[in-house]
């Protein structure tokens, strides 16, 4: 049986240091485990949040070796074990104690968010049709799991801590998913632009690569919210039509 060290971050309100832990490790072991029994059976009073130890709840969110990972899915044979494992809490939020962070802060922003507003029926039945295309589309967004990893590694957050401004990978990918569903006729451009900070993302698609459910955030929701922001209020031809079309919007 194998032993290896964890470097925990230990303290309270951004305070604190980091504290070495050595436990025995075993095959198929993840990183929450080896959290777990040093807090059973070194220091009871560390603190960390986990719910479903499946990645499909997104409560484990750290930074492990520096990378905003689920501690759940981070399996030890996939670390170079002969140093120490450092384990940290997320960076863009609020720090609480040890390896829990404020997130609340997000469900505020996802409030701001116009909500799904269906279009009347178009069907004499009173339902909708729809393209099983467009319905596919959305699919991707719906897989998050608010785990908050791209919010953390997000350089407009993480940084240059602009929460007022932007809000982040993650609620883009939400606003796209309503922006992009075929019985919604709500219309978000203007906060896009105005209050959500889209343009302050400059893709570098930092938040795809951590991204623990593979949604291309990136290509399929963020670039196409902005290319309709654009085409909106920066586009002389689209402003030109809208000027003559029988709305003028």
């Amino acid at each position: 049986m194998a032993t290896a060290t964890f470097r925990i971050w230990r303290g309270e309100k951004g305070g604190g240091e980091f504290r070495d832990y050595s436990t025995e490790i075993t095959d198929g072991m993840v990183v929450l485990d080896a959290v777990h029994q040093i807090q059973a059976e070194q220091t009871g009073d560390l603190s960390v949040r986990w719910n479903c130890k499946a990645g499909k709840c997104g409560s484990c969110s750290a930074e492990i070796n520096g990378m905003p990972k689920l501690m759940c899915m981070t399996r030890l044979n996939s670390l170079p074990l002969q140093q120490p494992v450092t384990i940290e809490p997320m960076k863009t939020f609020p720090h609480i104690r040890d390896l829990v962070t404020d997130v609340s802060w997000n469900f505020r922003v996802k409030e701001r968010i116009a909500k799904f507003k269906p279009r009347r029926p178009d069907a004499p039945d009173g339902t909708w049709r729809t393209a099983q295309v467009d319905a596919d589309r959305v699919q991707e967004f719906r897989k998050c799991i608010e785990c908050f990893l791209c919010q953390d590694v997000c350089h407009v957050l993480r940084d240059h801590h602009m929460h007022e401004e932007f809000i982040g990978p993650r609620f883009l990918v939400y606003t796209a998913a309503l922006e992009m569903q075929p019985l919604d006729e709500g219309d978000r451009l203007q906060d896009l632009k105005s209050q959500f900070g889209i343009g302050l993302c400059n893709i570098t698609k930092c938040c795809t690569k951590v991204c623990p459910e593979n949604i291309t955030i990136t290509d399929n929701a963020i670039i196409p919210l902005k290319e309709r922001v654009v085409d909106r209020y920066y586009d002389p031809l689209g402003k030109l039509f809208r000027m003559f079309s029988p709305r003028g919007t």
